[in-house]
């Protein structure tokens, strides 16, 4: 049985508030000494018949690309020294406001502690949390340490001897099994613990850390995955072309994401300029090739992977978790674009598979947000759907066939390109839901320094998006003492399996990254194992 991770992508969003207390008046002042600043970018009606026959051809990927690429990732102070560097492109401050809240709460006066960013017990709905959510996070030192801001230097790499006797007695806990671990200084490079590091065992949804890097790498952060409608020329068939974005929604609040309602708004307004009022609707999933269901089978944790899809298929109003989805989202989707039509008083004919042809114009197009927002979503959520999208859209840009089989090839040799230790790996989806995935710790680990490399700010999104324990996603509900606010890690569980993957900062302002994969039957003891192991992690001065 595969235990979902999923936790609602509303609740994944830190509502930043700040704290009064009291710290140092060194740590306010360097707090406002190294304010990053970081950038982003920014028919008559044709025999059915033949809509089949058009409908079998594979399609041309149709992403818009980005226009301009304005991604910082390195220092935000001149002069700071490498460790300095890499600690601020990889962990202190994110895109969502939480490292800033750290900062914010640093600057105050007389706590101990960092602060609940807006969690609370009326909206929060994060199970596992305690009523009065996470203790206060003693972050602030170690992040303003790594920075080098006012509160000592970050000379001394860390001691791979004293690492492996801090981890090793924790990693030796039976609730493991069979286990693998790799510990490195993103600073240096330099392997700071292993056992069976080199082995390669099952990630579960570890694995998303991989796909994200592939798709990043292959697509690039701005790239804008985009729905479109198109007119058949001399006829009345109007199709509705899926481009492969999971995020598409029909909701009256689209929330930022792509919109259909907006789509048949412009549809609608484009027909109404050509004096149409009737057409003979058909819809295009042909970007993507193969079997749309998961070698798992129907299971509540995914959707059919198809291009053309809204909410994720799902029936109901859920936004994350297992449920039980429709058997041709490309089919629900162009029904629900029918009945949008319908409001704007367009008549459609009932809608069936097609493919657009090379003559069709172009009618009206919605895009998703950025490709970086879409990895953050995926592994601060553990979303499935994002991810087995992502390796098809990975596979497109690589030329390779969007099957299960050809996206398994194209993340790895993504990987392959960036100089990444992929012997032993092997993918055969995005998600990490089958259990057939394998990944070694050193190649996670090796992911996650290269994401953290200033030379590759393409791959920062593979950091901001991990979820903050005890804050966000799937470790909300999770180190609620000691270490949360700290560790920042993507979460990996199936039956037996349980693994995490991620960075700390550690009290010497080091910023580490680890993984740790494991075979163990008793997943709630695992759990806690690994999480002991990262706390310890964290409070280590192995300098």
């Amino acid at each position: 049985m595969v235990v979902p991770e999923l936790r609602p992508w509303r609740a994944a969003r830190p509502h930043v508030k700040r704290v009064a207390g009291a710290v140092r008046p060194r740590l306010a002042r360097a707090a406002e000494a190294v304010r990053p600043r970081l950038a982003r970018a920014a028919t008559a009606a044709k025999p059915r018949v033949a809509r089949f026959a058009r409908a079998v051809s594979p399609q041309v990927a149709r992403i818009t690309r980005p226009k301009t690429w304005q991604y910082t990732a390195g220092a935000a102070t001149a002069g700071l020294a490498l460790a300095a560097a890499v600690v601020t492109s990889a962990g202190p401050w994110d895109s969502t406001g939480q490292r800033t809240a750290e900062r914010d709460w640093a600057a105050a006066q007389k706590r101990t502690g960092g602060a609940d960013h807006g969690r609370n017990t009326d909206t929060s709905d994060s199970s596992g949390t305690s009523a009065e959510g996470p203790r206060p996070a003693p972050s602030a030192a170690s992040v303003l340490t790594g920075l080098g801001g006012g509160v000592g230097a970050v000379n001394t790499a860390p001691d791979g001897k004293a690492v492996a006797g801090l981890v090793g007695p924790l990693l030796d806990d039976p609730a493991l099994g069979r286990s693998s671990a790799a510990i490195v200084d993103v600073a240096s490079g330099k392997r700071l613990y292993g056992d069976g590091a080199d082995e390669a065992l099952t990630p579960a949804s570890t694995t998303k850390i991989a796909t994200a890097a592939a798709a990043l790498a292959a697509l690039g952060p701005d790239r804008r995955i985009t729905t479109r409608t198109a007119l058949e020329p001399d006829t009345k068939e109007l199709v509705l072309v899926g481009g492969g974005d999971p995020t598409l929604t029909a909701r009256k609040d689209a929330e930022g994401w792509a919109s259909l309602r907006e789509l048949a708004d412009r549809t609608a307004e484009a027909l109404a300029q050509r004096g149409m009022r009737q057409v003979t609707l058909s819809y295009d999933k042909t970007l993507y090739a193969g079997p749309e269901l998961h070698p798992i089978g129907d299971n509540g944790n995914l959707a059919p992977v198809s291009a053309l899809m809204v909410d994720e298929a799902r029936p109901d109003d859920s936004t994350s978790g297992p449920v039980e989805r429709v058997d041709d989202p490309a089919r629900d989707a162009a029904v629900k674009f029918a009945a949008l039509l319908a409001d704007h008083g367009i008549k459609t004919s009932a809608p069936g598979p097609s493919k657009a042809t090379g003559r069709a114009q172009s009618l009206a197009q919605v895009s998703s947000p950025p490709l970086s927002a879409l990895v953050e979503r995926m592994l601060t959520n553990s979303d499935n759907d994002i991810a087995e999208h992502l390796a098809r859209q990975t596979a497109v840009a690589s030329g390779a066939r969007a099957d299960f089989t050809g996206a398994g090839k194209a993340i790895g040799a993504q990987l392959k390109k960036l100089g990444l230790p992929v012997a032993g790996a092997d993918f055969k989806d995005g998600s990490g839901l089958n259990r057939a995935d394998k990944l070694t710790a050193d190649l996670l680990t090796a992911l996650l320094a290269k994401a953290a490399d200033p030379t590759h700010p393409e791959l920062r999104p593979v950091l901001t998006g991990l979820p903050v324990a005890g804050f966000t996603g799937t470790l909300a509900g999770r180190y609620t003492d000691g270490a949360a606010g700290i560790v920042r890690a993507k979460t990996g569980t199936l039956s037996s399996v349980n693994s995490l993957a991620g960075t700390v900062v550690d009290q010497d302002g080091r910023l580490l990254a680890f993984a740790f994969l494991s075979t163990g039957t008793d997943t709630e003891a695992a759990r806690s194992a690994l999480d002991r192991t990262a706390t310890a992690l964290a409070a280590c001065g192995c300098g």
